[in-house]
């Protein structure tokens, strides 16, 4: 196939009965890299299904025109591998990213190991919408975003400590004070003030344990596996026994915290002030997002990145 012609089908010149098995055909014609541009008078949504359904995760999906007169989708035939990213490693890749499942609600950090479509099934999201947002975020110049995936583990552990461990111990005391003062003051007219004051104490008391436990038992053995490397020195046994035990806790942790604030901002109408709030009602609603916001990329780089480098590390050091 000539690669260099743009490769077009209108759809409305065909039969009815002919248009599905032609756009199929089409498509099985394509090399990997390679896409069909079908046009359309109506949206050709229903066809993303069935392609999903009798072809599986092989293909991507962009709307060039959305209508209201015509619908033109530019359909790729993924290359090999790729069919099969999830939200954590599409974000390991591409920060920017972030903002895309952000906006569309899909957790790439607690919920990172989920496919795309995965994600917008469970969610019951649109998925073309999504996957047309994630290719226009491809194909855009790159920012200088920190190049979190190319660092040490050791580095990356000592800057989640300075950076993120930090703000947590920095904001949580005034989490917990505003809660309290808010609820007491308007808790009589918003009800759910009070369920939010509990709740930041839960992510409160959990997160004390849980930076903790990294700090002085995951941690310090993530850095003495790559002190370990690189002296080519053996490595310590641990009282733990394999990295994953520790890891696995973690995670479920983070698991509940991601819970926490989906319910607070469920709880709160994505932190929506009602009109009579008085001043520390929106300190507290600016707290909670800021914490949540910070929570995401705090998550996403130690389950997407530190984590999973941590357990190959020790594979490759104790084989």
């Amino acid at each position: 196939m000539n690669t260099t012609v743009e490769n077009v089908l209108n759809v409305t010149l065909l039969e009815p009965r002919m248009k599905h098995p032609t756009i199929f055909a089409r498509f099985d014609e394509l090399l990997e890299g390679e896409s069909l541009t079908i046009h359309n008078d109506h949206d050709p949504k229903p066809l993303y299904y069935q392609l999903l359904g009798e072809r599986g995760n092989v293909f991507s999906w962009e709307y060039l025109e959305n209508g209201p007169i015509w619908w033109k989708v530019r359909i790729g035939k993924n290359k090999t591998g790729e069919a099969a990213e999830t939200l954590g490693e599409i974000v390991t890749k591409d920060l920017r990213k972030a903002q895309i499942f952000k906006k569309f609600g899909l957790d790439f950090c607690c919920g990172g190991k989920k496919t795309v479509k995965e994600a917008c099934a469970e969610k019951g999201i649109d998925v073309t919408l999504v996957e047309t947002e994630l290719l226009q975020a491809s194909r855009t110049v790159a920012g200088r975003a920190l190049p979190y995936n190319e660092w040490s583990l050791d580095f990356l552990a000592d800057y989640i400590v300075q950076t993120h461990h930090a703000f947590v111990k920095n904001t949580l005391p005034d989490m917990k004070m505003y809660a309290a003062k808010v609820a007491k003051v308007h808790g009589a007219q918003h009800s759910e003030l009070a369920r939010i004051e509990a709740l930041v104490e839960e992510i409160s008391a959990e997160f004390e344990s849980h930076m903790d436990k990294e700090e002085n038992v995951l941690f310090p053995y993530i850095k003495a596996m790559v002190m370990a490397k690189n002296t080519l020195s053996p490595l310590k046994a641990a009282s733990f026994g394999s990295v994953k035990s520790p890891i696995t806790m973690m995670e479920m942790e983070h698991e509940n915290a991601g819970k926490i604030m989906e319910e607070i901002r469920t709880l709160s109408n994505d932190y929506q002030l009602p009109q009579d709030a008085c001043a520390s009602y929106g300190l507290l609603y600016k707290l909670l997002s800021d914490f949540e916001e910070d929570l995401h990329l705090h998550v996403h780089l130690e389950n997407n990145i530190l984590f999973p480098k941590a357990q190959e590390l020790e594979k490759t050091l104790l084989a």
